[in-house]
């Protein structure tokens, strides 16, 4: 996988989520044809296949090599989720169809996966299998609107380590489904990829395992030494192909792929309990979730794999990927997402439209009814060869040596995300990525601000003996970065052990960010202060601050309004006249305040 900056995440519809043109954003909501073209660009263009003629021959090719490797996987993930092997080729077929032509990415292959048919046990076991077309529709009816609501660009703000921890865990796991078929052995129980293969592994019968072995030592040399040969090879397809003929000449016992379905059904609509529909609309949101982060990352992935492909259109790719869902549901189909490993295959055999796609749904609703019998005997330990040479290119060494070596934040968060898609699921650890990502985040720009006591400036202190009133008496405290919640604490301890001063003048010019909680700790200091006969000017407070200001408190909290400057000399006069008149006799008091209508 080629390395991808942090840049390189999927652009919003044609333009940055900050441009004031970006027809997938809200900019345009009070103009009604700016809207027309934002909606426009969520729908199918002739741009979708420039660069067909040059492409087509290597599209079909590719197509074709997916649609083999994509066969079993969807056959066993239908199986795996308790729904039938009919239903996972009715999903890949219908729900790649739809989400190749409508979809924002030119590379996705979409389909049953894995990671959704763990989420569709507990529903097929609950409410039974013939809710799960249900749950498609439901859940694409989300991801339609989450995509029309221009949520697909919050993809892009996805720090570079979690993708490549996402990208690298994902091969691994990949790896590890490989486990089973490479042996010929059946799959353990359990659900976790790393359990399964070990537990597979301490089941094997290592003398039968023999054959399977040199089927996938085979086809590993012949994906990885072909393409040395003559880079137009279609090393997958010959490796399949290559692979089988051995195993028919040679009369190996081992697994094949078997007998399929012989037939698609027609599209009908299901029948709806509200009681039930109701009952399902939590599970149809988690599967909408899973449905469209899987989709918008396998997107992602594939961008950063092919350099000379044109980016994803994420809140277009979340609107093909509701419909195909939609669509998969009214066959008695599957959710379906974008599917990491069948799109990784697409491109590292060379496809660059969205025909590849388009062709590996058509191939495989062919085989249905064509080539069942003949595509029945290829062994599935070559498919697991096929896989394992895509995992291991998945895995970019370069990105991920150079995001350690940037440093221990970027490190901790792949590491974490990496773990997290191993151990446990995909939107896990992304979550868990995330999380990390933004404690760190936060971490820096808490260390990056700072609360500091200054000498006022030469220019602004007075001569002789009023320079040293001004420095005994009066305070000046810089407060720089950030004031928000994540460092408040620090800033109340310092400040509020103000001591032997009369006066304390805060700059807030450098301040780049308050929160409520940064606001909130200005008012109780400022309280503070006041309480125990410290005078508190403020100088510097932005104009983008001082709503949030304002509505906490902190003006209010001042002794007077007049307490609120823009110029450091007008704030320190003002300092060195309460000065001087707290040391004017008590009786004359009243007469020498400085605050008042003329302060």
């Amino acid at each position: 996988m080629t390395a991808t900056a942090p840049s390189a995440a999927p652009s919003s519809d044609h333009s940055s989520p900050t441009s004031s043109t970006d027809p997938a954003g809200s900019s345009s909501a009070s103009d009604p044809w700016g809207t027309l073209r934002r909606l426009r660009a969520l729908l199918p263009g002739r741009d979708d296949y420039t660069g067909l003629s040059r492409s087509w021959r290597r599209d079909l090719v590719a197509g074709l090599t997916v649609a083999v490797v994509a066969l079993p996987l969807a056959l066993g993930f239908g199986v795996s989720s308790g729904t039938g092997a009919a239903a996972g080729l009715v999903t890949a077929v219908v729900a790649g169809a739809v989400a190749a032509v409508l979809g924002g990415s030119h590379l996705q292959v979409s389909g049953p996966t894995g990671a959704m048919a763990v989420v569709l046990v507990p529903i097929v076991a609950r409410y039974g299998p013939q809710w799960v077309p249900v749950v498609a529709i439901m859940a694409g009816g989300i991801v339609v609107l989450a995509g029309v609501l221009g949520l697909g660009r919050l993809v892009a703000y996805l720090p570079w380590p979690v993708v490549e921890g996402f990208t690298i865990g994902i091969g691994v796991v990949i790896a590890l489904q490989q486990v089973p078929l490479a042996l010929g052995t059946p799959k353990a129980e359990g659900e976790n990829a790393a359990l399964v293969a070990a537990r597979t592994l301490a089941a094997t019968d290592w003398s039968a395992a023999v054959a399977p072995l040199l089927l996938v030592a085979l086809g590993v040399a012949l994906v990885v030494g072909l393409p040395r040969l003559h880079r137009a090879v279609p090393a997958s397809l010959v490796a399949v192909a290559v692979a089988t003929v051995v195993a028919e000449v040679a009369h190996l016992d081992v697994q094949r792929i078997g007998a399929l379905p012989s037939s698609l059904p027609a599209p009908h609509l299901p029948v709806v309990d509200l009681a039930t529909t109701s009952a399902l609309f939590s599970s149809a949101l988690a599967v909408a979730a899973l449905a469209a982060l899987e989709s918008l990352l396998s997107a992602h992935v594939a961008d950063g794999m092919a350099d000379d492909v044109p980016r994803t259109r994420p809140n277009r790719e979340l609107v093909g990927q509701g419909v195909a869902n939609v669509a998969s549901g009214l066959f008695g189909g599957l959710p379906a997402t974008g599917a990491i490993a069948r799109t990784a295959v697409n491109v590292r055999t060379g496809a660059r439209t969205r025909v590849s796609a388009l062709s590996h749904a058509a191939v495989l609703a062919l085989v249905v009814y064509a080539a069942a019998p003949l595509v029945g005997r290829i062994p599935v330990a070559v498919l697991a060869a096929v896989l394992l040479v895509t995992a291991a290119r998945m895995v970019d060494l370069r990105a991920a040596t150079a995001i350690c070596r940037s440093g221990r934040a970027g490190a901790l968060v792949l590491v974490a995300t990496l773990v997290v898609t191993v151990a446990f699921d995909l939107v896990l650890a992304v979550e868990v990525g995330v999380a990390v990502a933004a404690v760190l985040s936060l971490r820096a720009v808490a260390r990056s601000s700072g609360l500091h006591r200054e000498d006022p400036p030469d220019e602004v202190l007075p001569a002789n003996t009023e320079r040293e009133l001004l420095h005994e008496h009066i305070a000046v405290y810089r407060i720089d970065g950030a004031l928000f919640f994540a460092d408040v604490r620090r800033f109340l301890d310092e400040l509020t052990a103000v001591t032997d001063v009369r006066v304390v003048v805060l700059r807030l010019s450098r301040v780049t960010v308050i929160d409520t909680s940064g606001a909130h700790a200005l008012v109780q200091i400022v309280t503070d202060l006041e309480r125990r006969g410290v005078v508190v000017l403020l100088k510097g407070l932005r104009p983008q601050h001082r709503r949030v200001a304002e509505s906490i408190g902190v003006i209010a909290a001042l002794r007077h309004e007049s307490h609120l400057f823009d110029d450091l000399e007008a704030a320190l006069d003002h300092a060195r006249a309460h000065v001087r008149a707290a040391r004017v006799p008590a009786t004359m008091g009243s007469a020498a305040q400085p605050d008042g209508p003329h302060a």
